[in-house]
């Protein structure tokens, strides 16, 4: 397809103070219809045939770690897709992005794809900043389905207010960081927020901070979901707390080390509908 006949995705999502304000003192946010459903459709496909193209899982779920069972994961399609990049860069997600931090601009850090087959495991209690050298309260993920899902599909839990306190581990997703978080989660007395119902182009926001996980996929769909990362345009890289952070640092902000502006070739700064064109 070409992408001339691609939604374009640049009108402002109508983001709510109420909105920011549940992001801010939660950690995450579901906002209804950031796309459309016809929005998401029209991306859908180019999505998942790069995914499909691109991935490089073929083992059978029953040969996989808990890590390798919780999804099939494609990184940066947008290196790889002009479509991809169409909806990555969008102007409207880069604006919610950035009212939610409360800053001009946002640069992107990476996309991922993440398809859960059916059957598939569960993703682990985890921080996403664990594996990012930049300051992760200032970062945020959008989660978004590309098909109806139902919690069954292997929806998103959050546990609220998680985010204050900065990382709460060094573990990488796995079954010990389930088992660290689950601790974490009961000592601090934290709510979880529980998956719930999702249209195609829902979508969640949580903060690099704020500890999630997922349920496996009971339905018969794979559940089709994909993800943008963004941090606040003007942090600088900080030095890898971890082996984690040291990898992400020569993949997502290359040619780039600890107190260079994170602005590497591959990290384009986005601006809201209302503000500057993109890279400017």
């Amino acid at each position: 397809m070409s992408t001339d006949l691609l939604p374009e995705l640049a009108t402002a999502y109508p983001l709510s103070a109420d909105d920011v304000a549940a992001y801010r003192d939660r950690g995450h946010v579901r906002l209804r219809g950031v796309a459309s459903p016809d929005e998401a459709a029209a991306y859908r496909k180019p999505v998942a045939a790069a995914v499909e193209r691109l991935t490089t899982e073929s083992r059978p779920l029953a040969e996989r770690d808990t890590y390798g069972m919780a999804f099939l994961q494609v990184m940066n399609l947008w290196r790889h897709d002009e479509a991809v990049a169409r909806f990555v860069q969008a102007r409207r997600f880069a604006g919610v992005a950035a009212r939610l931090l409360g800053v001009p601009r946002v640069r992107l850090y990476h996309d991922q794809a993440l398809f859960k087959e059916p059957g598939g495991g569960y993703t682990p209690w985890h921080q996403d900043a664990m594996y990012w050298p930049l300051d992760g309260a200032r970062c945020l993920t959008m989660w978004m389905p590309l098909v109806d899902i139902t919690p069954a599909h292997g929806g998103l839990a959050f546990a609220t207010g998680s985010h204050v306190d900065g990382a709460l581990s060094d573990i990488g997703i796995s079954d010990a960081s389930a088992e660290h978080f689950d601790r974490v989660v009961a000592e601090r007395g934290l709510a979880v927020d529980e998956p719930v119902a999702m249209r195609a182009g829902d979508a969640s926001f949580h903060s690099g901070w704020t500890v999630h996980r997922a349920l496996g996929n009971t339905a018969a769909q794979m559940r089709e979901v994909m993800t943008v990362i963004w941090f606040a345009d003007g942090l600088t890289v900080q030095e890898p707390a971890n082996p984690a952070q040291g990898n992400d640092l020569a993949s997502w902000l290359p040619g780039l080390a600890p107190g260079d502006l994170a602005a590497s070739d591959v990290n384009p700064a986005l601006s809201p509908p209302d503000g500057p064109p993109h890279g400017s």
